[in-house]
């Protein structure tokens, strides 16, 4: 489909499952080479947003690892809040271990920041940030990405796991708001 209608706002395809697939398979290619020396790191998946990411990633990572999940919020419709809320925290001892942080997408960094204060809190030796998406003009903070599929517009986007006010998460593109 080349265009989506979510509630009361159209959507068009700006980035293809090919395009996804194949920005996924690089960074599990990075990852499995930079931590193949790592005792089991933990994959921490930020819920919701980020399942179908982790599902496709951890099916090319070739390391022994675990898969953990957290969830939080940080949205209202199509906008930022600028408060993150933790709706399920995290359940999995991360005490003097490698910790990726699995995210949909960042943009003002306010969930990463949030992340990595948990994680520190909890004793996490070393924490790499890894997303599917980054839009740098909208990312101002000082945390490291360590692994960018791609990077994209400050737009508002939709599908592979992304939503609005919880449609469009199912599809397997990626889709723009489309305001013509």
């Amino acid at each position: 489909m080349d265009k989506i209608m979510l509630h009361n706002k159209r959507f068009r395809v700006c980035t293809t499952a090919a395009q996804i697939d194949e920005a996924v398979t690089v960074v599990a290619e990075k990852i499995n080479a930079d931590l193949k020396d790592v005792d089991t790191p933990i994959f921490l998946s930020v819920l919701n947003g980020s399942f179908m990411f982790t599902a496709d990633l951890m099916r090319k990572i070739n390391i022994n690892s675990d898969l953990a999940f957290i969830k939080l919020a940080s949205y209202s419709g199509t906008s930022s809040t600028g408060e993150v809320k933790q709706i399920m925290g995290l359940s999995t001892d991360v005490k003097g271990r490698t910790v990726v942080i699995v995210e949909d997408i960042v943009e003002t960094g306010n969930t990463i920041e949030e992340m990595y204060r948990i994680l520190k809190e909890a004793g996490a030796a070393e924490i790499k940030i890894c997303t599917l998406l980054l839009k740098p003009e909208a990312y101002k903070k000082d945390l490291k990405i360590d692994y960018a599929a791609l990077c994209i517009p400050n737009d508002f986007i939709v599908g592979y796991g992304l939503d609005y006010n919880q449609l469009g998460r199912q599809y397997k593109d990626i889709y723009v708001l489309d305001e013509e």
